[in-house]
């Protein structure tokens, strides 16, 4: 597996915030996943994305922040990472159980995983998330919460757990939270998580992740058990 270069895993640690304020020991070890990350995983650039060392380095090393915890096996399972210029279209199709009707529409997204398949992020949110690291956003830490989550079927917002942490608790504590937040929801009231992560237990895990690595006060303060378990699972918050 060769090693990234001193002066281009520089110059992305100086580009990333989040990468940038982990101590010694946990930036040492997010190079060496990175670069394997680099070794075993498949770029392309499509419609037109301009894709090059720099932006595929900085990916690499976001996807691999969420996965410090547990090394090398958070990648399994999977290979390609596609990446647009921003926003893509996806198709999805819908079978009604009853009538047996298909209908389809158009999805318009920032990012995606598929179990078993490729991560597809906007490359213009990934730019967007570096130089606003602190928003509580993050694509890519938010389709590699997916894919940890894959690691486990069925996919539902129980990733497997670290050794010592209780899935029961896990469970309980994700569940009551993320009941809570789409009632907030569907009476209209203003949250501070993002609507989005009523749309499933699996969406709610995947962007309480995101505010885990870039806004964890904002978490604390709407879901302190919630934080707490992500703390455990993810290590701390690089976030200041």
């Amino acid at each position: 597996m060769p090693p990234i270069d001193d002066a281009r895993w520089n110059e992305a640690v100086a580009r990333v915030p989040l990468a940038r304020a982990l101590d010694a020991p946990r930036l040492h070890y997010l190079r060496q996943l990175t670069a394997l990350f680099l070794h075993t995983k498949r770029f392309h650039a499509l419609g037109g994305a301009e894709l090059d060392a720099f932006w595929t380095l900085v990916i690499a090393m976001q996807a691999s922040l969420p996965a410090l915890p547990r090394g090398p096996k958070a990648f399994k399972g999977w290979t390609n990472v596609l990446v647009y210029p921003g926003e893509f279209n996806v198709r999805r199709n819908h079978r009604d159980a009853q009538s047996g009707v298909v209908t389809e529409r158009d999805d318009t997204l920032i990012g995606e995983a598929w179990d078993r398949g490729p991560m597809v992020l906007s490359l213009a949110d990934v730019k967007l998330d570096i130089e606003a690291p602190w928003d509580g956003f993050n694509v890519v830490v938010h389709e590699m919460a997916h894919k940890l989550d894959m690691l486990a079927a069925p996919v539902n917002g129980v990733p497997p757990l670290l050794a010592g942490m209780n899935r029961r608790e896990w469970i309980a504590t994700m569940q009551a939270a993320f009941d809570r937040q789409v009632k907030q929801v569907e009476r209209g009231r203003e949250t501070a998580i993002d609507p989005y992560a009523a749309e499933a237990p699996e969406e709610f895990f995947a962007v309480t992740s995101e505010l885990h690595f870039s806004q964890p006060a904002v978490l604390r303060a709407a879901e302190p058990k919630v934080a707490k378990l992500l703390a455990d699972f993810y290590g701390p918050s690089p976030a200041p």
